[in-house]
């Protein structure tokens, strides 16, 4: 076969049986060639115009979950504190305020509301620069390298963040004792590499949303064609918008009471309240859910014990009532963003319990509960919450005695404070340093 007419020429069939080459870089199969991504949607407009979306709004859900953060008193309180050795990135922790009441209600409620909002915009930009992870050769300089770096963590660390804050507003602690850990370190290196790329990409997208370009301009020259359009950039920017108004219209109403929480169909809680009358608002653990047994709860048995300077008083329920006793009107806010408007709160003031034990300065209190499930068994409140005359042992509310879902006997009511710190169930207070 190597000589003659045919000489040099290859059969079909042993053609066929050769073996393929390697697909090369630019090979229209592999996600690393500018043919496999065709979206004509796709540019520098669309993209700029979500970044700059998301630039201000990922900014206002870091400084809310810092505030977050800095309510649960972590590095303050070394009780509540599940996020050990935080150094430097524990820098701004300070107390919590219990000025003004609602302050708790108003951050937590828009760092959810603002994060579920989000989370169209956050696709479409991810979808918008998912070419940039493929690209090839990995680093044309170093402001290239630093560039792919801080989309990889960007995207990574968006990712995170987003999934893990809503399995945690959807399912009530899905990490029980590791989600603030996890969802703080993941917050400042998301962050970080959010700064560090819109350092990089700010000053490119605010020129690419002053000088709107032609459908043309949008692609570099000699990239392969493109496909048909099915819709057009300010399509899909109405698309992505809708779907954040979508979210929005049918999760805020969680922070809100009356009609406006019935259209929350897609937050735990949403719809109509758990129940009738004065007890009829929301909670976020039952008594059934935390095991408290009817029996040590009950009048003959359960007796509060108070702990502190001058040793230790203990005291049933009929005592407590013989206190002094003060009410406050206060809301309820968790950190899975719902709330309440203010319930009418009728008990002791702590600083009063503090007081039997020796204490006429209101010192921290380290508050314990009879529940055998669920976080925050045991909560620090520091000595600005105790000495507030607004702050409660609580036994009524909204004039009748505590039901067993919203802690009777007595629970913790606290001005501004993150749901899980009104300890409900409350069996032990120790007064003093912590």
């Amino acid at each position: 076969m190597g000589c003659g007419p045919f000489r040099g020429v290859v059969p079909a069939y042993l053609r066929d049986m050769r073996a393929p080459r390697l697909p090369s870089s630019r090979a229209p199969w592999l996600p690393s060639s500018p043919g496999f991504w065709r979206s004509p949607v796709r540019g520098p407009w669309f993209t700029s115009v979500l970044g700059v979306v998301l630039l201000g709004g990922i900014t206002v859900l870091f400084v809310t979950g810092l505030l977050s953060y800095a309510a649960y008193n972590p590095d303050l309180a070394p009780v509540n504190d599940q996020t050990p050795d935080k150094g430097l990135l524990g820098f701004y922790l300070f107390a919590w305020p219990t000025d003004p009441p609602w302050l708790y209600r108003l951050t937590q409620g828009l760092h959810v509301t603002l994060g579920l909002t989000l989370i169209p915009v956050l696709l479409a930009k991810l979808w918008s620069v998912v070419p940039k992870l493929f690209e090839l050769p990995p680093a044309r300089s170093l402001a290239h390298a630093l560039e792919r770096l801080s989309l990889l963590l960007l995207v990574g660390g968006a990712l995170f963040e987003f999934v893990t804050g809503v399995l945690n507003v959807q399912l009530d602690y899905v990490f029980p004792g590791s989600f603030y850990p996890l969802h703080f370190y993941g917050a400042w290196v998301f962050f970080a590499a959010f700064v560090a790329h819109a350092v990089l990409k700010t000053p490119a997208a605010l020129r690419n949303l002053r000088r709107p370009r032609t459908e043309e301009e949008e692609y570099e020259p000699g990239s392969p064609p493109r496909a048909e359009p099915t819709v057009s950039r300010r399509g899909a920017l109405g698309l992505v918008g809708g779907g954040s108004l979508l979210l929005f219209g049918t999760t805020a109403g969680h922070s809100f009471d009356g009609p406006l929480r019935q259209t929350a169909v897609l937050a735990p809680h949403g719809g109509p309240e758990p129940g009738p009358g004065p007890g009829g608002f929301q909670i976020n653990k039952t008594a059934a859910y935390a095991g408290i047994d009817d029996r040590e709860t009950s009048a003959d048995a359960w007796r509060l014990v108070l702990v502190g300077r001058t040793g230790t008083v203990r005291l049933s329920r009929a005592e407590l009532e013989r206190l002094p006793s003060r009410s406050s009107a206060l809301p309820i806010a968790c950190v899975e963003g719902w709330s309440t408007s203010d319930q009418r709160w009728r008990g002791v003031r702590l600083r009063d319990l503090a007081a039997l034990v020796g204490h006429d300065e209101p010192p921290d209190v380290l508050v314990e509960s009879l529940q055998r499930h669920g976080a925050f068994r045991r909560a620090a409140l520091r000595a600005n919450q105790v000495a507030d005359p607004r702050s409660l042992l609580a036994l009524y509310v909204n004039g009748e005695a505590l039901t067993p879902d919203h802690g009777h006997p007595a629970r913790i009511i606290v001005p501004a404070a993150p749901g899980v710190l009104n300890t409900k169930w409350v069996a032990r207070m120790t007064f003093g340093d912590l």
